[in-house]
């Protein structure tokens, strides 16, 4: 099976049922997206499916021909990923880091949707758990991209 993941199309040998999360790590090496949970709840894994933030863990890769997937290791040329991991150092809010690229995908994903979104979207709109409780610094880096004062 084909499936576009990060701008270039790659031939995936993968039952059709198999998660997306497992065909990005075990079938293409790209370790990035991380395994949290198993069951959509925690957003580890999150990463943008036509532009919409999606949980790779329950995702299975038969879903997704002709659709366009986009990891974390994409975002470093993608513009407002850029933007999003400066705001994440400037705010230093990675701790231990498992579940930052999950919450760059979710964040970009609001972005994209939202250039200035209001608090209140961001608070609907991130719902990655952290372990770390990094929460106030998420919020605090959104803020200041959405140029919100008291960021």
């Amino acid at each position: 099976m084909k499936l576009e993941i990060n701008g270039e199309m790659r031939e995936l040998d993968a039952e059709p049922e198999m998660p997306l999360l497992w065909a990005l790590r075990d079938v293409l090496g790209m370790t990035g997206t991380k395994y949290g949970c198993g069951i959509a709840q925690c957003g580890a894994c999150s990463v943008l499916v036509d532009g919409v933030v999606t949980r790779s863990c329950v995702t299975p890769v038969g879903s997704l021909e002709g659709s366009k997937v986009s990891t974390i290791e994409a975002m470093e040329e993608d513009a407002v990923g850029q933007k999003v991991v400066a705001a994440w150092v400037k705010h230093q809010v990675p701790q231990c880091g498992y579940c930052q690229s999950g919450q760059v995908m979710a964040a970009v994903s609001l972005l994209k949707e939202n250039a200035a979104p209001s608090a209140e979207d961001v608070r609907a709109s991130m719902q990655n758990l952290c372990r770390c409780g990094t929460y106030n610094a998420i919020h605090a880096a959104l803020s200041d991209l959405a140029g919100q004062e008291n960021a």
